[in-house]
This record gives structure tokens, C-alpha cells and sequence, in this order.
């Protein structure tokens, strides 16, 4: 078990929900509207990052009617290991800030990027379905996201990175000292060559794990990582340096982590996944989502947040689906509008139904 006592306040349609007694197997059950998604958007906070909707955190906040201030929310969650409390986490805001995020850990102030080395999270939500007709960038995000199971610290890399090669831009368009540009190339090369490397490594751990899967019925992907230009520090820093009149032109660095692709095809038939059926693509990304499952689990408490999965599966693929999951060591939290494709599972999972931001527990 990883997650228990769980409380929202103020948080998106709940004024204040509490949820205890958890389980394995964790399930949301109630119409759509009802705040299902919102209590797994709460979960995914107690994780580095914006959420699994990326939601700015103004939005996050209850707001009593229309028009009126966002109230400060706050989320929190025992975490359990073996039976026993081994922390507590929390993430809120305060009055008069929104857009602030605070962390505390076992009461004590922390970083978000912190939570990482306490909780893994991974989650699969229906917005995720188009993740390989998508952009590079939200791959990247995917790719992240996946890579604080194996590195804690990764989150915190990517801000840096971010950070250095945005004063890069800034100095490369106002013609910036010469070594003030060396010095932050540098620490963008740092940061980026570290990027890159947890990056590849996750991508040989997650080949690993989805070659170890059998390949029915849930189609294997076969995954590769495409780095946008050099990966080692020295080589990235010379690039970046060499690279200077051009990117000036562009506005922008063409060179780097910033640019890395992942690619991915049906290892079946070698197909892009963007060519696939959109069933073969659920497909595949479910078959990542566990693999880096297995991942996740090693080595922490870790969390798996499904929002919406079992009823869009065939009973064959839902019946594996629950037996990889009940073997599994992450805990797992699923919604949906009925019970009914639960079936398999009810006698050993806690269930809540909820509706319009309250929850009973059935």
C-alpha cells in the first residue's frame, strides 16, 4: 500500500473530502462530472509537476460561486509502507497567493521536486490518448514525467536546463559578454547531458520491461530515443558554442535535451505508432504505463492513476489488465461511471461513490 488518509480541501469541486481505508485496488465510481478526475488530479500533485492536467493552480482552487476569489486548497496524504506511516505529504496554497504552490513533508517545509524521492506516479488519462499524433514536446513531457521513477533529481535537471538556455537566448539576442555566454552554455550542457543520459536510460529500462511482457493482448511497443544533438557535456557545450549565429537567427537553441524525440513503433510490424488504429495506440501506451509500472515500484511507494481505462478495454484485455496490475506492488486508482467493468475486482477493492464533490464510501 503507498497512500492512505487522504483529505482535499477547497481543491477543484470538493470543499472537503476525506478518503481512508484504502486498498490495492482503489476505486472512483460515479457519473461523469461528479469529481472523479479531480481527486486523481489531487494524487498527481503529491508528485513534482503540474498535475495530470497541467492546470495552472488558480484553477485548481474551489471557488464558492462564480466570480468569487479562488479559496487557498490543500491536499495531503499519509504515506504507508509495510503498515506503517513512514510520512506525511502535503501540497497547498495560501490566501492572497494562488498561484503559489507550497510543500510541506512530515510538517516541514520542502520542495515539490522533493516529493519525487518519497512517492512514485504514473498515470494514464483519456487526454493522453493522442500522445504519439501529438507533438515532440509532449512526448518529452511524457518521457519526464516516467524518468523521476529511476531519478529523483530529474525534474529539477530539466527546470535548469530550461532556465540556462532561456538566458542563453536572452544574451544571444542583446549581444550578451562573451564569457557570461560561455559560462551559461556551460551549465546548460551540465544540466543537459544529464538530461539526455536519464533520458536513454529509461528507454533501455522500459525496452527491458516491455520485452519481459508477453506481447498479446496488449500491443508491444518498441521504443527509441532520438537525442536532438550531442549527449555527452563536452560535445554538447562545443555544439552550442559553434551554434551561436544560428540560433541568434532563429530565436531560439536548435541544439539539445530541448529537441529529443521519442520514438515509437509496433514492434509487431514495425508500423509508427501516429500510423496505428487508435485501439492499437491504447493499446501500446498501456503497455508502457505498466512497464513503467514495474519501474516505478522499484525501489519506493508508487502510485497508478487510471482515469477512464476499464471501459473502453474488451473483457480479454480488461481481465489482463487487472491480473497485471493485482501482481503488481504499485497501488492503483481507477474511476468510472459504473461498477460493472469492475466486476473482477470488487470483492477486493475500496470503493467510493462520488458525486458532486463528495464521496461515500459503498
Amino acid at each position: 500500500m503507498a497512500l492512505s488518509k487522504i483529505s482535499l480541501e477547497n481543491f477543484r469541486n470538493h470543499a472537503a473530502t476525506t478518503l481512508g481505508e484504502t486498498a490495492h485496488f482503489n476505486l472512483l465510481v460515479g457519473e461523469n462530472g461528479a469529481g472523479k478526475t479531480n481527486l486523481l488530479e489531487a494524487l498527481s500533485l503529491l508528485g513534482p509537476g503540474r498535475g495530470l492536467r497541467r492546470a495552472n493552480l488558480a484553477d485548481l482552487a474551489r471557488r464558492p460561486a462564480p466570480g468569487d476569489d479562488p479559496l487557498p486548497f490543500a491536499i495531503g496524504a499519509s504515506l504507508t509502507e509495510a503498515g506503517t506511516v513512514s510520512a506525511r505529504l502535503g501540497t497547498y496554497t495560501e490566501a492572497g497567493q494562488p498561484g503559489r504552490r507550497l510543500v510541506r513533508v512530515n510538517g516541514a517545509p520542502a520542495s515539490a521536486a522533493s516529493l519525487a524521492e518519497w512517492l512514485a506516479l504514473s498515470w494514464l488519462t483519456p487526454a493522453m490518448d493522442g500522445l504519439f499524433t501529438d507533438s515532440a514536446g509532449a512526448r518529452r513531457r511524457f518521457v519526464d514525467r516516467m524518468a523521476l521513477a529511476i531519478a529523483p533529481d530529474h525534474a529539477q535537471r530539466v527546470n535548469a536546463l530550461e532556465a540556462a538556455l532561456r538566458e542563453r537566448g536572452r544574451l544571444l539576442e542583446h549581444g550578451g559578454d562573451r564569457s557570461w555566454l560561455d559560462a551559461v552554455e556551460a551549465q546548460a550542457a551540465d544540466h543537459g547531458a544529464a538530461v539526455a543520459a536519464t533520458r536513454a536510460q529509461l528507454i533501455l529500462r522500459l525496452a527491458d520491461e516491455l520485452s519481459a511482457l508477453p506481447p498479446e493482448p496488449f500491443a508491444r511497443p518498441a521504443l527509441t530515443y532520438r537525442p536532438g544533438g550531442p549527449t555527452d557535456e563536452t560535445g554538447l557545450r562545443a555544439e552550442l558554442a559553434r551554434q551561436r549565429p544560428r540560433d541568434r537567427a532563429a530565436g531560439r537553441t536548435l541544439t539539445g535535451p530541448q529537441r529529443d524525440e521519442l520514438e515509437v513503433v509496433m514492434a509487431s510490424t514495425r508500423q509508427p505508432a501516429a500510423s496505428c488504429s487508435t485501439g492499437e495506440q491504447k493499446a501500446m501506451l498501456i503497455a508502457i504505463t505498466l512497464a513503467h509500472g514495474i519501474l516505478a515500484s522499484a525501489g519506493r511507494p508508487s502510485v497508478l492513476l487510471l482515469d477512464e481505462v476499464a471501459a473502453h478495454l474488451d473483457p480479454v484485455r480488461r481481465t489482463e489488465l487487472f491480473r497485471r496490475l493485482r501482481e503488481g506492488r504499485a497501488q492503483v486508482w481507477m474511476t468510472g461511471t459504473e461498477l460493472a467493468p469492475f466486476a473482477a475486482i470488487r470483492g477486493e477493492a475500496a470503493i467510493w461513490r462520488v458525486s458532486g464533490g463528495g464521496v461515500e464510501r459503498l
